[in-house]
């Protein structure tokens, strides 16, 4: 059995080829994309909820501090220590110098 193909034909049977390539291709860029965001989306809402709970802590212990404390040290290291830290990791969180972003072999973004 011999098959007889035309260049137009063998032409055509590569343009073929490379579009559903360049579809496949570009279907993984988009997902790689679309799973980028939701990592990111996700990251936000876990520091969200770590917020509030640490908050949370916080203001349960200072409340316990100031209903309770007979001694002013206590008083004032309850105010001072949390307000001390959050300080430290606001300065820490808003000073931030590098990008959290992922680089593969080959990936110029």
């Amino acid at each position: 059995m011999t098959i007889n193909l035309s260049p137009t034909e063998i032409i055509a049977a590569i343009g073929v080829l490379l579009a559903l390539v360049m579809v496949w291709r570009s279907g993984t860029r988009r997902a790689r994309r679309a799973a980028d965001a939701a990592h990111a989306a996700s990251r936000l809402a876990s520091l969200a909820g770590q917020v509030f709970i640490t908050a949370g802590v916080i203001v349960g212990v200072q409340w316990v501090a100031m209903t309770y404390a007979a001694n002013t040290t206590l008083f004032w290291v309850a105010l001072a220590l949390p307000a001390l830290i959050t300080a430290y990791v606001v300065t820490r969180a808003l000073a931030v110098t590098s990008l959290d972003v992922t680089y593969r072999r080959g990936d110029r973004r």
